[in-house]
């Protein structure tokens, strides 16, 4: 779950390859599949720890939070009784939502583009005894046979993060079996509109809902450090009826009135007034 910037900068050339640098600027400019896959593989690499160590406790080691409103699983329930099921969790982080649904029975894979984000949620398994296997892999290649998983999900994972978000629910659907259920929560699409900050600056739209440009911090060479991919409410419904799902439910979380914690550009005063997160459901006919 991360903020995006909304300020503008002239459209760079992309670099070559080479050592990631200092962040210099932010932008919204193209930025294709494989840039925009090393740019977030080497961005959530570093910041593991420290994600953890900031985000860790309102998360949960054993729990599925859908968004920074804090809708939980718990008592939303969007995945139904797991109990027994074959469920594959993609863009997991440290596998907090896959460990809850393994503790309540569930047999849960947990896949992560970043190794270091496994490497904290190998730990986490260590530490609470609620184990899970946790695989590195791009969920646009998802290393699974059809018909594998009666549910998939993921919470703020792997669909902001890459150029290709109808790929990954393509790949979603093809290791789904029939009947099985899809469910994923991302940023809301109106929050580009807006800037990201939590105050009163973050209540006026200053951008075009509908500019699909990938939000982008750059190096001073140019090179993308980490990318954000918007879509618009009806780009997902489009792309989850491509992939040959159904929409059965979207679900909105209001902000909880006795939540007063900040997350980037979420908080209280924003939460109360516009939508930060959608959950999409979906089943496979």
């Amino acid at each position: 779950m991360s903020p995006q910037g909304q300020s503008r900068a002239d459209r760079p050339e992309p670099a070559p390859d080479g050592p990631r640098g200092e962040f210099a600027e932010v932008s919204r400019r193209a930025t294709g599949a494989q840039e925009t896959a090393r740019a977030n593989r080497g961005w959530w690499d570093e910041q593991a720890a420290d994600y953890y160590g900031e985000h860790g406790a309102f998360l949960g080691d054993v729990d599925l939070c859908w968004g920074p409103e804090g809708l939980r699983e718990a008592t939303a329930r969007l995945l139904g009784d797991c109990t027994g099921q074959d469920v594959l969790e993609i863009g997991g982080g440290a596998g907090q939502g896959g460990r809850f649904l393994a503790s309540e029975g569930a047999r849960v894979c947990s896949t992560d583009l970043s190794e270091q984000m496994v490497r904290v949620g190998a730990a986490i398994n260590a530490r609470t005894g609620v184990t899970l296997p946790l695989l590195t892999c791009d969920a646009q290649a998802l290393p699974f046979a059809d018909a594998s998983f009666d549910v998939v999900f993921t919470a703020y994972g792997a669909l902001p993060f890459v150029a290709d978000s109808a790929g990954v629910l393509r790949e979603a659907a093809r290791v789904l079996r029939p009947g099985g259920r899809l469910v994923f929560s991302t940023t809301h699409p109106i929050r580009w509109a807006f800037p990201d900050v939590p105050g009163e600056a973050g209540l006026t739209a200053t951008s075009s809902y509908f500019d699909r440009s990938p939000y982008v911090e750059l190096d001073g060479a140019g090179r993308v450090l980490y990318a954000e991919h918007h879509r618009t409410i009806g780009d997902r419904v489009r792309e989850i009826v491509a992939a040959g799902l159904r929409l059965v439910d979207l679900v909105e979380p209001p902000w909880p009135d006795d939540h007063e914690q900040e997350w980037g550009g979420w908080s209280p005063l924003r939460g109360r007034l516009l939508p930060g997160t959608a959950v999409f459901c979906c089943v496979k006919d």
